[in-house]
């Protein structure tokens, strides 16, 4: 019986640990670059998107499509570090537990 109070809370605790990396992945912002920094995406570590920035020398009313190539080659590199930020900060709520993949969302 003392094992399964241990289970219980374990699995307390390890679901307030999941509730606060939940909390972090919407508060934990990466921001990706492309053309040398010139046009800059910021998106949480859940992917939402929180701000663009572009160099005003990039538009070009002749040329549209290399600002959008840059924006989406932006977003490309963001998404990345969001993802890998949210495999941290999940692994780390898991805090070394040996799970199956795909148990946790992120990891």
């Amino acid at each position: 019986m003392t094992d399964l109070m241990g289970l219980m809370k374990q699995a307390r605790d390890l679901q307030q640990k999941m509730a606060e990396a939940q909390a972090k992945l919407d508060s934990h912002e990466v921001t990706g670059e492309s053309g040398a920094g010139m046009v800059r995406v910021t998106l949480t570590a859940k992917g939402e998107a929180r701000a663009v920035k572009i160099d005003p020398s990039l538009f070009d009313k002749e040329a549209p499509e290399m600002l959008e190539d840059l924006i989406l080659a932006a977003h490309a590199d963001a998404r990345r570090k969001a993802e890998e930020a949210a495999r941290k900060i999940m692994a780390e709520a898991a805090g070394g537990l040996q799970l199956p993949p795909g148990l946790i969302p992120g990891m």
